[in-house]
């Protein structure tokens, strides 16, 4: 620093120093122009020693690195015209990712048909991707782009506490489903996840994920800097015990850990996951000839698998680049003050957050359900006209009333012609999908009936007016009667669920 800093600039900025943090009782400033250079630096290191703790010691070194070392104008400014296309680009991509977002979350609360293990999983992806995109990327936007925050400490700690906790949920959402989809591909005998596991762990997916983000909220902080041109800015970063970036050793262990858990690890596991499950959808050979059920179920399996290879692949791709950059700048700290160095982090920050933009495209390309709802509200919004919910209560128990005014013959179209209004695709992707049940009684002797059969059918005719039945198959007359309707549906793997009451 002596050889560095001129004489009279380290002597004013020690009195500055001094008043500042109310020191002089302690040392006398008349004296301090008769100290050499040595003794000057040697005050210095004892005005920073002798800090009560930590954090009013980083305190003191910043005040000390900002007077000694000032810069005379403010940085990272970039012209109007580069604000104005990297606004243009980052507005693009969040209103695609909050509104395709919020579709995906229409669909899946909205209809019950939509809600399955494997929905559940996308729409808590699209809930962090959501609130990404909206409380998170929107801020970080605009203090990358003017290098100035203007939001506030408390908004500070809250937008490093979403960046995390966001990024963790959607990432350990990623592993459940792989898991998920690994169990009932590779292991279909065992017992499947049900509704109420999913909710367990979704809610320890977003527990382990605070957790994890929980420095966030004790060690954000916000520093305004003062130019000699009259001009300031304010930063919002990680103030830890021992410094902050780029000397603090406890802010590059702490990403360090984000991202082994984040990213590393986890892109590992799915990988080895995935790569059973492909092993079983495509280089198995069943012994003996499929049937057409056995060759239809194999197909849904692998377009849900094809979607999540998707998913994950989008996912490593958009945040490899991120963490790369920030690996290199913590060990190369003179990266932060190239030339271009803003543009680069703004590219890979767009690349990063753009993952919440391609999620819900995915589902549209890849999932036909999806798809159809897509379309639907797409159109709905192109022609300006307003539609009532598909399967509200209203409509269905308006088919109820209106089936018990009518004879048999007109009830059984008038409930074709309802579910088709009132429920999308709630019959299974496949037109072979069926469900085969039989229950045996053990009747009295002599009451003429020993045996009875029930078979449920899920059979779709050809131009798809119609639902499944379920018909009543009684052996010992030999007739087949018309019983009362049931609605069967099929999960994600085409195998047949049937909907309560509720969810019909």
């Amino acid at each position: 620093m002596s050889e560095i800093v001129d004489t009279e600039l380290l002597v004013n900025c020690t009195i500055l120093a001094v008043r500042r943090f109310e020191l002089n009782s302690i040392v006398n400033t008349t004296l301090l122009g008769s100290l050499n250079r040595t003794e000057v630096v040697s005050l210095l290191s004892s005005i920073i020693d002798n800090r009560d703790n930590l954090e009013s010691i980083n305190e003191a070194k910043d005040f000390l690195t900002e007077c000694l070392f000032p810069s005379p104008t403010r940085p990272y400014e970039l012209p109007w015209e580069q604000k104005t296309i990297w606004a243009i680009i980052f507005g693009l991509m969040m209103f695609v990712a909050i509104a395709g977002n919020g579709i995906v979350l229409w669909i899946v609360t909205g209809h019950r048909s939509m809600r399955t293990v494997t929905n559940y999983f996308l729409l808590n992806l699209s809930i962090a991707d959501l609130l990404m995109s909206s409380l998170n990327c929107v801020f970080n936007f605009i203090f990358m782009l003017n290098s100035d925050w203007p939001f506030g400490s408390i908004y500070c700690t809250i937008n490093n506490f979403v960046a995390n906790v966001t990024v963790s949920t959607s990432v350990f959402t990623l592993v459940a489903i792989s898991f998920d989809r690994y169990i009932a591909i590779v292991h279909p005998l065992k017992r499947r996840t049900s509704r109420r596991k999913v909710r367990i762990i979704l809610v320890l997916i977003w527990a382990l994920s605070c957790v994890l983000s929980a420095p966030c909220l004790l060690y954000s902080s916000i520093m305004t800097k003062h130019y000699y041109n009259g001009k300031s800015r304010t930063v919002c970063f990680m103030m830890w015990p021992d410094g902050r970036y780029p000397t603090s050793m406890a802010d590059y262990a702490y990403n360090l850990i984000i991202l082994v858990l984040t990213y590393g690890i986890p892109m590992i596991v799915m990988l080895i996951c995935y790569s059973l499950m492909g092993r079983v959808l495509w280089g198995s050979r069943s012994i003996g000839e499929n049937t057409d059920r056995q060759m239809e179920s194999m197909k849904s399996k692998r377009k849900v698998v094809r979607m999540f290879i998707a998913i994950v692949s989008i996912f490593a791709i958009c945040w490899l680049p991120y963490h790369l950059f920030f690996i290199y700048a913590y060990h190369n700290n003179q990266v932060a003050s190239t030339k271009y160095v803003q543009h680069m982090y703004l590219g890979f920050y767009w690349l990063a957050m753009s993952n919440a933009m391609v999620n819900p495209l995915i589902y549209y390309w890849m999932n036909k359900r999806f798809r159809m709802y897509f379309q639907r509200i797409i159109c709905c919004c192109c022609v300006g006209l307003t539609r009532h919910r598909f399967d509200s209560p209203k409509s269905r128990l308006t088919n109820k009333n209106s089936s018990n005014r009518h004879t048999r013959a007109e009830t059984k179209s008038q409930w074709k012609r309802s579910t088709m209004e009132t429920q999308i695709q709630q019959a299974p992707v496949t037109s072979s999908c069926r469900e085969q049940r039989s229950a045996q009684q053990q009747q009295p002797p002599g009451s003429g009936t020993n045996r009875a059969a029930v078979e449920c059918i899920m059979e779709r005719p050809a131009d798809g007016s119609s639902s499944p039945l379920c018909l009543s198959i009684n052996n010992s007359i030999g007739e087949r009667q018309r019983v009362k309707i049931k609605y069967i549906s099929c999960d994600e793997d085409n195998n047949p669920v049937e909907l309560s009451p509720k969810q019909m």
